[in-house]
């Protein structure tokens, strides 16, 4: 209902104007992580460069361990769906090839690389805001949330090591293979497509 002073469609103007630069920075943002993408050295020098800024906040505060550790498991989380496979191989049969004469299929992650920088450099900027709010910064005896922490890395990473052993796949790839370069490389004249 609309007032006599028309309040009302000032308001909803209001709202409308702030609803178009709401979109107008969401698309500009969408447009800077998707000219990132191809840039992954880049990427990740700046995930350490905020890495590096959250863990100097936390060393001059001296506090907000449990926002650290709540950080550590998120990680930990991100980090074995980067490493895991995308189908499960005990529940939906092997996908990758068990035999030489088997078609090739590469290994597709459960969480790709983007999303995993994505969500790990989200997770440390959300972190270090949540440094600013003294509600947050419950007083804990670290050593004990490191030592368990550090427990379940490394019991989380034994059974994530068993089970690609058990699976026969390497999760990690250095680039496409080049074939013909180097000594005794292959083929009369070195690399395909040469001429």
């Amino acid at each position: 209902m609309h007032s006599a002073y028309g309040g009302q469609g000032l308001e909803d103007e209001d709202s409308g104007k702030m609803a178009q630069l709401q979109g107008r920075m969401g698309r500009n943002f969408q447009v800077m992580l998707d000219r990132s993408v191809p840039h992954i050295g880049r990427r990740w020098a700046l995930f350490c460069v905020i890495v590096l800024i959250y863990l100097v906040r936390i060393y001059f505060l001296d506090g907000f361990y449990i926002v650290t550790y709540g950080l550590g498991i998120y990680n930990l989380n991100l980090i074995i769906g980067f490493l895991s496979p995308q189908t499960d191989p005990e529940a939906d049969g092997p996908s990758l090839p068990t035999k030489g004469n088997e078609e090739y299929k590469p290994f597709v992650r459960r969480l790709p690389e983007f999303k995993f920088w994505y969500r790990s450099c989200k997770a440390f900027v959300t972190a270090f805001f949540m440094t600013f709010l003294s509600i947050f910064d419950v007083p804990v005896f670290w050593p004990i949330l490191l030592m368990y922490w550090l427990m379940l890395f490394f019991m989380t990473m034994k059974q994530q090591i068993k089970h690609m052993i058990k699976h026969k796949y390497v999760p990690i790839s250095w680039g496409k293979k080049q074939y013909g370069k180097g000594k005794g490389g292959g083929g009369a004249g070195g690399s395909v497509g040469a001429n």
